[in-house]
Parts: structure tokens; C-alpha cells; sequence
């Protein structure tokens, strides 16, 4: 038996596991370069500084990725990302613990496969940093 969901099992309101990640000042560099985000506020503490921040910060195409890593690791590789909308709160600095969480808002039979619309919020010690709406198919 898969130890992801089928679409026939999921139901409203099903909460996803949490994912709990500790964001480094690596994590936002390497996002930043791999994305092809060359902000400095992105990898350039004394710059970020000189803007009013207090250091470097996710940039939105990361924070992007974890919502989409956090939703796929629910549902599995067999799974396949429809859309994504989502808006960005409070900055996510060097040091915070991003926490994402999550649950099922509602599904959609789509011949043999269905949509699932997943309500994503991620939130760290400063509030929420992101709130996200994912659309993916499942078998």
C-alpha cells in the first residue's frame, strides 16, 4: 500500500503533516542564485542592512519552492502541481524556523484522476510569511 493518498481517499478538511524548516543564510543564497534572483537583499547582508533590514531574506520564488515541497510531500511523486497562488506576509530572515501547515479545502473528480486544492500557510516567530492556495491532481 503507497503511503501517499489517493484521490478517492482524501476528504475536506484533511490536515497535512507540518514541515518544519530551518532557514539558513545558505538556504537563501542558494534559492536566490538558483532562481537567478540576484537582489542583494537576497545574499548581501550589509546591503539588506542598508535597506532597514536586519539581514538577508527568502525571496518569493523560495519561498515558492518550500510551498510546493511541502504540498508534494504529501501527496506523493505521482502527484502533479495544477497552479499556484500564493502571497507573501512578513519577511523570512537568516535564523527563522519557517513552519508550513496546511489542509485540504476541497477536491474535484477529473475523469479517472481529481484535483485537490491544498490551503497553505507558513509562519515563523515575526507572523505569517506566507499563505498559499496549491492546485495539484492525484490518481
Amino acid at each position: 500500500m503507497s503511503p501517499y493518498p489517493s484521490f478517492a481517499s482524501i476528504s475536506g478538511g484533511e490536515v497535512l503533516p507540518p514541515l518544519t524548516i530551518a532557514v539558513t543564510a545558505s538556504h537563501i543564497v542558494a534559492g536566490a542564485i538558483a532562481s537567478g534572483d540576484f537582489e542583494v537583499v537576497h545574499h548581501d547582508r550589509h546591503a539588506a542592512r542598508q535597506r532597514g533590514m536586519p539581514d538577508i531574506f527568502l525571496n518569493i520564488l523560495t519561498t515558492n519552492g518550500y510551498v510546493q515541497r511541502f504540498v508534494t510531500a504529501w501527496a506523493g511523486p505521482a502527484s502533479r502541481i495544477r497552479s499556484v497562488e500564493l502571497r507573501l506576509g512578513v519577511p523570512c530572515f537568516a535564523g527563522d524556523t519557517l513552519e508550513l501547515t496546511g489542509s485540504v479545502r476541497g477536491k474535484q473528480q477529473l475523469g479517472a484522476a481529481g484535483l485537490v486544492e491544498v490551503a497553505v500557510r507558513g509562519a515563523h516567530r515575526s507572523g505569517e510569511h506566507v499563505s498559499a492556495t496549491v492546485r495539484l491532481v492525484l490518481p
